[in-house]
């Protein structure tokens, strides 16, 4: 043999003697646990001598024969009252005897208790954040000539719209007042009693109306009263440099193109229609009667879609309506206003038909000529269609806030 090998050898030798010693100890140290786990402890009342015998202990603890009950044994009473061990029993108290095992009773399952949801905590609100972007829907700069102002401390909607007042009454176009809420971190419209802290101001003139566009005059009333706000506020006013007038004539042009209102007339054949009659269809139609004497029909979320108005000069009120005839209807759609023109326009043709029916009226146009399905496709197509497409390749669709603002 080489030496490599015998050291080998050696080495697998130690090593196997090794292992053989450690077991042995750890065997060692676990019988050494064991007794010291078994070994009898004093005071131990489930432990004490006498137990099974009911004789007084004495003064040395013994270890009591384990007892471990048989289905054959006869309990010593009738009814055992169920007693607790107690520890630290004297050695000298009389020992019970050793109750017998009650039988064993099945413990409900306790009930299943969800664990509690967590609350949904909001994010907070970085107040040191740039604010949102103001929507168009609040001021769109195309239709309305707008001042920024950022204020140094926050001022209450009420204060800002008391500031001004008097002089901005004298416009004959409406002013737009928007502020951003610090409190909500949103734009607002400001109302005349609102209490917002308001950091943020945003005041719109509006360039046209129904009435036309923006006067000269106007805009200089509405500059002044800017440029007297920002020094109230003791903030500076950014009016924009661009040509108001011109902007605001050519916003009227467009408005001019496309703003339409479309009547179907229903008018009597000899016998003229009762207002009881009337005001019974008109309700069962999901129309109301309002203070401007017009039957109107709204959508889900409140928007006017068309009216019903008298075709002769006398208006329908509540007073009146019980007592009032009148010889035709007219059916009305404003082409701006309404969303979707087409549809509503052929919900009003179907229902201004079904009046047609009950009243036993005919359908005509302005100049009295009958309306037929032909006549109607023709309406529907060339002064709803066209129009409110036109509307929406401009950028401002027929029913949007903008359009409610410029058609009023």
């Amino acid at each position: 043999m080489t030496e490599l090998q015998m050291g080998m050898i050696g080495l697998g030798v130690i090593a196997v003697v090794g292992v053989v010693g450690y077991n042995k100890w750890q065997e060692y140290r676990h019988r050494k646990v064991a007794e010291a786990m078994l070994a009898p402890r004093e005071d131990d009342v489930l432990l004490a001598d006498g137990v099974a015998s009911g004789l007084a202990a004495t003064a040395e603890p013994a270890v009591a024969a384990r007892h471990e009950p048989g289905f054959d044994d006869e309990p010593p009473f009738a009814a055992v009252e169920r007693s607790e061990p107690v520890l630290n029993q004297d050695a000298g108290d009389e020992q019970q005897p050793e109750p017998p095992l009650a039988p064993v009773q099945e413990v409900p399952p306790a009930p299943v208790v969800a664990a509690p949801v967590a609350a949904v905590v909001a994010p907070a609100l970085d107040e040191h954040a740039p604010p949102p972007s103001l929507p168009a829907s609040m001021l769109d700069a195309r239709i309305e000539y707008v001042v920024a102002m950022e204020l140094v401390d926050n001022v209450p909607a009420k204060q800002i719209l008391a500031a001004q007042k008097e002089a901005l009454a004298r416009l004959s176009k409406p002013v737009h007042w928007i502020g951003f809420n610090e409190v909500s971190r949103e734009w607002e419209r400001l109302q005349a009693d609102g209490e917002q802290p308001i950091s943020r101001l945003r005041i719109g003139l509006q360039l046209c109306n129904r009435l036309g566009p923006v006067s000269e005059a106007d805009l200089a009333v509405f500059a002044a009263a800017m440029q007297a706000l920002a020094e109230d506020l003791m903030v500076v006013a950014d009016l924009p440099e661009k040509n108001v007038l011109a902007q605001a004539a050519e916003v009227d042009r467009f408005c001019a193109a496309v703003d339409l209102e479309i009547g179907i007339n229903l008018i009597s054949r000899g016998v003229p229609f009762s207002g009881t009659k009337i005001r019974a269809l008109a309700e069962a139609s999901g129309m109301a009667l309002g203070l401007n004497g017009l039957f109107t029909r709204y959508d889900e979320e409140g928007r006017a879609q068309f009216s019903l108005q008298n075709y002769e000069t006398a208006q329908f009120s509540l007073d009146n309506i019980r007592g009032i005839s009148t010889h035709g209807l007219t059916f009305l759609l404003d082409v701006p206003r309404v969303a979707h023109g087409e549809r509503v326009f052929m919900q009003m043709t179907e229902l201004a038909k079904r009046f047609a029916d009950a009243l036993q009226g005919s359908l005509v146009d302005d100049n009295r000529q009958p309306l037929g399905e032909p006549q109607l496709d023709h309406i529907r197509r060339e002064f709803i269609g066209k129009p409110q497409a036109a509307m929406a390749s401009f950028g401002l669709p027929a029913g949007s806030p903008q359009a409610l603002r410029l058609f009023s």
